[in-house]
This record gives C-alpha cells, sequence and structure tokens, in this order.
C-alpha cells in the first residue's frame, strides 16, 4: 500500500505594481520558499496562480493594494478559491531596518499573511457597486473641471477691459455663464477686448458642456444607487452622494464586514480611547475612509437640523456636559450602525427591520 504524503500547507504574497507583480511563499513558521516576478496580464495572473500551488497548499495569500494595482490579480486568486487578505505596505521604520525591494515587500506580505496580523478581505469589484464607484470617479473629475472653469470665468470678468466687465458686474453664476455663452467676440483677437469676450465664451461652453455631463452621470448614479441600496437611500438624512459613498466603502460583498463596529472602523467612526490619569474620554478618530466618514458627518448635519429624535438627544447630550464634537462623535457611530444594518439587509435580501 501506498502512503500518500499530505499536501504542504504554505502562505503566499504579492507585492503590486503598474507592470509587474512579485510573488513570495513562505512555510507556516515564514521561512522563505520562493520568489519571483510575473507581468499584469491576464496570462501573468494566470502564471502566478499556476507557480503558487506548485509549492503546494496555498492557505492564504496577501496581496497589496487590492483595490487598485492589484485589484485584477486578486479577481483572478478569488476566482480560483483562494482566501486572499489586503496587506498594507510596511512602514517607514520597517523600511528604514530591513530595506526596500520587491522581494522583501513580498515576503513580508507572505509572513503578515501566515501570521495572521493581515485579515482584512478585500472588496469583490464585480457588482454594481463596481460600477457606481467608476461613475463616481466621473463625475468628481467633472465637477472638479467645472469649478475651475467657474472660478476662471469670474477672475477673466474681473480683469477684463471696460465697457465689456461692467455689463458682467453684478451678474448671478447662472446668468453670467448664459450672457458669456452669448458674446460674438470679433476676428482681430489681438485686440484685449476682443480676446477677453472670446475666452469667457470659450469658458462659459466648458461649464456648460460640464453641466450637462454631471446631470447624465448624476441621473444614472441615482439609479444604480437606489437599486444597490435601496434601504440605505431610506434612512433619514441619507442621499444619492452620501448612499453612494457608504455603498462605495463597503464594496459589493459587504460581508466581509463581520460586525458593525468593524465598518464603524472602516468608516473612522469607532470611538478611540483618549484617556489619562483621572480622565476618562473618548475622541474623534483619524483614521479610516475618510470619504466614507464625510459622508456620515453630513448625515448627522442634516439629523441635527431637521430630526426631532436626534434634536431631542442632542438637548439631552448638551445638559449633561457633552460637547459638540462629542455629540457629533456619538451620532456618527449610531449612524454607521444604521447604515452597516441597510447594507446587510439589502444584501441578504431580507427586509426584516433591525432591532
Amino acid at each position: 500500500m501506498i502512503n500518500q504524503q499530505p499536501e504542504k500547507e504554505v502562505f503566499a504574497g504579492v507585492d503590486t505594481h503598474t507592470d509587474t507583480h512579485h510573488a513570495a511563499v513562505v512555510d507556516p513558521l515564514g521561512r522563505p520558499l520562493g520568489d519571483r516576478e510575473f507581468p499584469t496580464t491576464t496570462q501573468g495572473y494566470r502564471a502566478l496562480l499556476m507557480w503558487l500551488i506548485t509549492f503546494g497548499h496555498v492557505q492564504v495569500v496577501g496581496v497589496e493594494c487590492t483595490g487598485s494595482y492589484g485589484a485584477g490579480l486578486t479577481t483572478v486568486l478569488s476566482a480560483a478559491d483562494l482566501t486572499v487578505v489586503e496587506v498594507n505596505a510596511p512602514d517607514r521604520g520597517t523600511r528604514h531596518t530591513r530595506g526596500k525591494s520587491d522581494p522583501i515587500d513580498a515576503y513580508a506580505a507572505a509572513r503578515a499573511a501566515a501570521s495572521g496580523r493581515a485579515t482584512a478581505i478585500p472588496k469583490s469589484h464585480t457588482g454594481t457597486v463596481e460600477a457606481l464607484r467608476q461613475l463616481r470617479v466621473a463625475r468628481a473629475s467633472a465637477i472638479k473641471a467645472r469649478t475651475q472653469a467657474i472660478n476662471q470665468l469670474i477672475g477673466l470678468r474681473v480683469t477684463a477691459p471696460e465697457p465689456l466687465r461692467a455689463s458682467l458686474t453684478g451678474l448671478t453664476r447662472t446668468t453670467l455663464v448664459n450672457r458669456c455663452f452669448r458674446l460674438r467676440p470679433g476676428v482681430d483677437l489681438t485686440c484685449p477686448t476682443e480676446a477677453a469676450r472670446y475666452a469667457l465664451r470659450q469658458l462659459a461652453r466648458r461649464i456648460r458642456m460640464l453641466t450637462e455631463e454631471i446631470d447624465e452621470v448624476t441621473e444614472r448614479l441615482t439609479m444604480l444607487t437606489t437599486s444597490a441600496g435601496p434601504e440605505l437611500v431610506a434612512l433619514f438624512g441619507v442621499g444619492t452622494e452620501t448612499a453612494g459613498q457608504l455603498l462605495v466603502t463597503a464594496g459589493d460583498n459587504p460581508e466581509r464586514l463581520r460586525t458593525e463596529a468593524a465598518f464603524a472602523a472602516l468608516c473612522g467612526a469607532a470611538p478611540v480611547p483618549a484617556s489619562s490619569g483621572r480622565t476618562d474620554r473618548h475622541r474623534l478618530s483619524r483614521g479610516g475612509d475618510r470619504q466614507a466618514n464625510r459622508a456620515l458627518h453630513m448625515i448627522a448635519v442634516v439629523r441635527m437640523r431637521y430630526c426631532p429624535r436626534t434634536r431631542a438627544y442632542v438637548a439631552r447630550r448638551t445638559q449633561q456636559g457633552l460637547s459638540k464634537k462629542d455629540i457629533i462623535r456619538c451620532l456618527k457611530r449610531f449612524i454607521a450602525r444604521e447604515v452597516y444594518h441597510a447594507l446587510t439587509r439589502t444584501h441578504n435580501g431580507s427586509t426584516t427591520p433591525s432591532t
């Protein structure tokens, strides 16, 4: 009878870049078994996967930048039923003592996966929320460009020659854009007045074009956000913008966040101890996803102004001696709990309200 040896258990790590990924494999004790570089192509991802399994049974793969450089590789590894965890890049202190190279970073990622220090499950990037994220990038870029164009338009109006400047003074922003759009410059652009007319009209055209683009993308974002998180949008004070950001933060697989406390920490809304001596207090967290934290802050501000229940809570906590900053921290933590349950109920297909 032939005795079959059990398959060796190994752990892997990947240091990701734009054009290449460097992979490394270690045993359960963190001892190096091998490392190799692969191109960031479909064939390269498959070759990396086949190379990993030659070492034995891959328990966990630690990948850096799973939301950017390592997104494609993470999708391939997850499709192969490998457990992938997000690994943070080594800090400056570690790099100062151990040096910096692709193999060093890859082995560090593998050892983080082997020790259990890296446990964060990456986003799946395969559903409606990923589509929502991409449209939000396009909309944010258009808004930034429009704001820049408006500032330039106002600046040119201030420095425009008389009487052109006088004809554009005292107008609202919308009226100013429309008035500049209807300007008819002459053919002689060596004249400062005609050049100013031409520049103002070009900026007004750009602003109107960007406004149409923003409106079009916003309409599609509203549809995607309502489809991806109907219970989230139904919460008091949650609009399309804040709901979209919170959906993107949680990802297409919000079950990766095991508890509502984990989601609060991800959003930077978990209380951070700030006690010393006889002082026992907590402070606002400065970590986590700052855009998600901003979304929670905006929801809290809206509720403090318009929600009777929240207004009563703020009055009660103010009488107890809490500062406005501490009250907002408490509200953001409560809102994070509400958002988490809304996200998980939507993902699980349940409509039972949370307690």
